[in-house]
């Protein structure tokens, strides 16, 4: 097993590599880079502004050369929208200050090297590097992938391993029903519904609309802390609970239904084996490999996807928000080095989840299926 995990770890560089090789190739011809949003901030203030941020290049401002809405007499046509007018020693400093003066090869190995010493930069629009940023938003991601992937293991496996003993009975046609309403809605709704019922929506005002915590926070006892900071939470959690359940408990029902009706539980139960020691015995080691397996993607899927629409939904200012917004404002070092965070979390999940494989079911060899 520690050859396997070693070969997995040693997969690990080339797979960022090509993943973040993709995505910035992507990135090269999208329209709208950091320059041209930079522009697009600065053109609707005056503009002599723009002549003093760069610097008075040439010793006279664009008012100076001519009427607005006209061409600066220095300027010349740009590649950039928008940045007709502006001087062209003025965008080669945004240029410059964004690191758009070398050419994308280079810009992109330069990237890789200050990866590897975990140098991520600092953001383009935001006074803060990258690593403060990541940090600062983590506390509200992990809050609400912990607590949700915690509350649907919980949920899921009692229900399916229930569903999967009463298959046929009434109590397992109306839980499929609720689960098949839990998969069909989506989650962002459930969300829009709870705060239209319990945030002063329209009817009741019992939970907070946004936040992790209320602006008291620092005022308030440790008890107090804790009850505020999962009253915040409630809301959020119950909207993802809601469809995070539901493929879950039907992934338990269905691998509980398999193994029940292998020949080892007929040869069980015919040795007088009680029915309690027949499921958690026996079954439940079996069918719980595959609802292992699963755990580090829907870990990845309700941190980072999941729990993006939530976090916007709720003002809750986590890592999805923050990519997301880096993603639109072009804010490349936010944008690759969340992606960055991303990609090695599912990579070291994903060897997590097969190491799982082999605590849970020793008989289970990775180094022998790959000889």
């Amino acid at each position: 097993m520690f050859a396997y995990i070693v070969r997995r770890l040693l997969f690990v560089p080339p797979t960022l590599f090509v993943i973040i090789l993709i995505n910035f190739a992507v990135v090269q011809v999208l329209p709208g880079g950091p320059v041209e949003q930079m522009i697009s901030q600065i053109t609707g203030e005056a503009v002599d502004a723009t002549a003093r941020v760069s610097g008075n290049v040439g010793g006279e401002t664009a008012s100076d050369s001519g009427s607005a809405g006209g061409t600066s007499s220095g300027a010349v046509e740009s590649k950039y929208r928008g940045a007709q007018g502006l001087p062209p020693e003025f965008i080669k400093d945004l240029e410059k200050q964004f690191g758009l003066d070398k050419p994308a090869h280079e810009r992109f190995f330069l990237m890789l090297g200050n990866y590897l010493t975990f140098d991520f930069g600092d953001s383009y629009f935001k006074d803060a590097s990258v690593v403060e940023l990541v940090v600062s938003k983590m506390p509200v991601s992990i809050s609400l992938g912990l607590w949700t992937t915690l509350l649907v293991y919980l949920i899921s496996i009692p229900l399916g391993v229930a569903k999967a003993v009463r298959d046929g009975t009434k109590f397992d046609v109306w839980t499929s029903g609720v689960i098949i309403v839990g998969t069909a809605i989506p989650g962002f709704l459930f969300a829009i519904l709870l705060i239209v019922l319990f945030s002063g929506g329209r009817y009741f005002d019992w939970f907070p609309l946004r936040g992790l915590v209320s602006e008291n926070f620092d005022e308030l006892t440790t008890l107090q802390q804790i009850a505020d900071y999962f009253w915040h939470l409630t809301l959020p959690i119950i909207s993802m609970v809601i469809g995070g359940f539901a493929g879950l408990a039907m992934l338990t029902k269905n691998s509980f239904m398999e193994e029940i009706n292998k020949q080892y539980v007929v040869t069980a139960r015919s040795k007088g084996v009680t029915e309690k020691r027949v499921l958690y015995g026996h079954v439940f080691r079996n069918a719980m490999l595959i609802v292992i397996a699963g755990f580090p993607s829907a870990f990845i899927g309700i941190l980072f996807t999941g729990a993006l629409i939530t976090e916007i939904i709720f003002s809750l200012d986590g890592l999805g928000l923050l990519g997301f917004e880096a993603a639109l404002n072009r804010d490349y070092p936010v944008m690759f080095a969340t992606l960055y965070f991303f990609t090695l979390m599912g990579l070291v999940l994903g060897i997590i989840g097969d190491v799982m494989y082999h605590v849970i079911d020793p008989r289970i060899d990775f180094e022998s299926r790959e000889a």
